[in-house]
């Protein structure tokens, strides 16, 4: 459920028209709902009552400080993957005991700023990283907390793009060498090994590969268990779809009753990182018709917002609803939704019947929430948008609009071409 409906025939969010908020801050912007936002994070929290676990929400999907700041009230943990996004967890007041840092690549600055702040453990993805962390701990004074991320060579079942647990894919320690990399870490002074982690992929709408993933480290950790290893966290990824447009993803409480059907009794704490599930339909990206054209194939809307807003359509062939802001009974037109970007992959939506439209009126591209602004350029030299939180009938506006002073802000010319 999320607090996008018409109202006499125009869209809301919560208890505000979107037409008002468009009218004082301009297009395009993103958009979210509060209570949304709230509702999600409860009804996947709250499924995994009954065992210890902890909801590490995965930034990476909308890093904004005020939904981070929001996840963070409600009890909830970071899943970060950069220098930056650890930045942004604590600066929005996270528990560093609640942050856990993934990712394929971490440079060495990075790891430092993550045992400075005393994180609650690193998801390490290879070898050559887990002597890394040992090395920098050492010259810190420090034992690093390490999990290891386990590819369980498990296909998910998703877009290409987004599959992480194939031995294809550049993530984790595949799990036939797992057993070597868990006592390579095990011997080194510097690490404490306290967990196991897997991700299996985005945009997940079957149940069955992620149980089956859980299956196998639950075998590795009887493993590790037996040789000595204190493994007390489970880390399961998130991954979770959403429906954008006919997909029928198992809802977070069938999700957690399988996965609770598994590990009841199994003496860990389970780390969940969902992300998409959260903010994906909490959500919107709203923009403004420019023009509308035809020839003799086609008929294009041209909106304010491009593919350096939203890229999902263009990068993954991604599906968004588009909605008129002010619904009318009017005749419908098949229609490509375009943008302004000089790129012939710049597009939302290809072929829609919608209503027809005129410029100047409003488009909502719904389930924008995650990965859209998090995924935004400059590219154009196009400042970013505005994102605006709803809540009941007030809008609050937790990022400014970029202005073309911002585009410049860091750049510099030498002096020997200003002579």
């Amino acid at each position: 459920m999320h607090y996008f409906e018409y109202k006499n025939g125009e869209l809301y969010c919560e208890g505000l028209p979107i037409r008002e908020i468009a009218e004082k801050i301009g297009t395009p912007f993103y958009l979210y709902s509060y209570n949304t936002l709230v509702r999600h994070f409860r009804v996947f929290d709250e499924a995994f009552d009954g065992i210890p676990h902890l909801i590490c929400y995965s930034a990476k999907a909308n890093s904004n400080l005020a939904l981070l700041r929001l996840f963070v009230n409600l009890g909830g943990g970071v899943d970060v993957v950069s220098g930056g996004e650890l930045y942004r967890a604590l600066k929005s007041g996270a528990d560093p005991k609640k942050i856990v840092f993934s990712g394929v690549g971490k440079k060495e600055e990075e790891i430092e700023s993550a045992l400075q702040a005393g994180i609650l453990l690193f998801n390490a993805e290879s070898f050559q990283e887990i002597e890394k962390i040992n090395e920098i701990a050492g010259r810190m004074g420090k034992k690093a907390p390490l999990s290891i991320r386990v590819n369980p060579d498990i296909d998910p079942k998703t877009h290409p793009y987004i599959s992480t647990g194939l031995k294809q894919n550049k993530f984790g320690i595949d799990i036939l060498q797992a057993p070597e990399a868990y006592r390579l870490a095990f011997r080194l002074p510097h690490l404490k090994v306290i967990g196991i982690d897997c991700h299996i992929g985005s945009q997940l709408v079957e149940v069955e590969p992620i149980v089956e993933a859980l299956r196998k480290l639950k075998t590795l950790v009887e493993r590790l268990r037996e040789e000595g290893m204190e493994i007390q966290y489970l880390d399961l990824g998130g991954g979770l779809g959403i429906t954008y447009e006919d997909e029928e993803p198992p809802h977070p409480v069938e999700y957690a009753a399988n996965i609770l059907d598994e590990i009841r009794g199994f003496d860990c704490t389970l780390i969940l990182e969902p992300g998409r599930v959260i903010v994906g339909n909490a959500g919107i990206l709203v923009s403004k018709v420019l023009y509308t054209k035809e020839n003799e194939e086609k008929r294009f809307v041209i909106v304010d917002a491009g593919m350096n807003d939203l890229v999902r359509p263009s990068y993954y062939g991604s599906y968004h609803q588009i909605l008129p802001v002010k619904e009318e009974m009017r005749k419908t037109r098949v229609v490509d939704i375009v943008g302004p970007i000089c790129e012939s992959s710049d597009f939302l939506a290809k072929g829609r019947t919608l209503q027809e439209l005129q410029p100047g009126e409003l488009v909502a591209v719904m389930s924008a929430g995650a990965y859209g602004f998090s995924m935004s350029t400059n590219y154009n030299s196009r400042p970013r948008v505005a994102e605006v939180l709803v809540r009941d009938t007030e809008m609050f506006i937790i990022r400014e609009r970029e202005d073309y002073e911002d585009l410049v802000r860091k750049e510099r010319i030498p002096d020997f071409l200003l002579m």
